[in-house]
């Protein structure tokens, strides 16, 4: 666990928005030296100045997430500059729903790109950075956060390609804390699930990659959107809220984190459905209006 941030380094994809700027601006606050990552410049761009006029060191990359030539330039850079990461912040992530069988192949690269290649890249990168820092200092500390979802938990209907991303997330971050329970006790690792939360998210198309073109949206996706844009609005946790939480995590070595610890009670319903070998349990159980309103919306002519 990382006790005292101050002069350690933390690594921040998609952080010229919601968690990753949030988790920025409690870097700076903490004197902690930051590279931003963002594929949007002008994002980036204000992030930096802000966490800048803080008194943090800042060194930011415009680059896609998803891209292994990119992130291992990114990672050798950092390297250079700072040593190895104490925090790594897998955050950059985008958001794309719809019926699954009309998700095209475009829509799969895109979303698997960055959600999933895109914390691969991070986690293959600068874990043995770390464990490096770590065998040469037996006082070094290191922590890494892989952004989830509560999607990564469950399967809510309509929105099959961003559940696939996000179990990938839940089952790549279980994995690393164990693999790394093997090797060491000096880094740790958390997957920070969080539910609806006004991030940006919902307007991921704005940053989708020219090459891979803009696929009209299907009838389905186009009322995903509209349903997730309302409940992302409507939310009462902030990003801000969330981003504290991680740094609690990270100083207290918790691996979930969760920003509405109540949604786990429809966890506990999928993985009883999963031991007792019975059909899924309707998601919209506690709240059969909206799965009402989902059906009729996608059943009308």
């Amino acid at each position: 666990m990382i006790t005292d941030f101050k002069g350690k380094t933390a690594v921040l994809t998609g952080a010229g928005s919601g968690f990753g700027l949030e988790c920025a601006r409690i870097g700076a606050q903490l004197g902690m030296n930051l590279v931003l990552v963002d594929v949007q410049q002008d994002a980036l761009d204000k992030a930096s100045a802000e966490v800048s006029a803080m008194g943090a060191q800042v060194l930011p990359f415009k680059l896609d997430v998803s891209k292994a030539e990119q992130m291992e330039a990114m990672g050798q850079a950092v390297f250079g500059r700072f040593g190895a990461p104490h925090l790594v912040f897998n955050n950059a992530g985008v958001g794309s729903g719809g019926l699954i069988w009309e998700n095209t192949v475009k829509d799969w690269e895109w979303v698997l790109g960055v959600n999933v290649m895109g914390v691969v890249h991070g986690v293959r990168i600068f874990t043995p950075m770390m464990l490096g820092a770590a065998a040469k200092d037996p006082r070094w500390q290191g922590h890494i956060v892989n952004t989830a979802s509560m999607a990564g938990l469950l399967n809510p209907p309509n929105m099959g390609v961003y559940n696939v991303s996000k179990h990938a997330v839940v089952s790549l971050s279980e994995t690393l804390y164990q693999d790394l329970g093997l090797v060491t006790d000096q880094i740790g690792a958390s997957v920070l699930c969080p539910y609806f939360v006004a991030t940006g998210i919902s307007q991921s198309h704005r940053n989708r990659p020219a090459e891979l073109g803009a696929d009209k949206l299907t009838r389905s996706q186009l009322i995903q959107q509209a349903m997730t844009g309302k409940a992302v609005g409507s939310g009462k946790v902030s990003a801000a809220d969330v981003a504290r939480r991680v740094f609690e995590a990270v100083a207290h070595n918790q691996f979930y984190i969760y920003s509405h610890p109540k949604a786990i009670q429809a966890v506990q319903t999928r993985l009883e459905d999963i031991v007792q070998a019975r059909n899924p349990t309707d998601p919209f159980a506690d709240k059969p209006e909206i799965g009402q309103q989902l059906k009729a919306a996608l059943r009308a002519a």
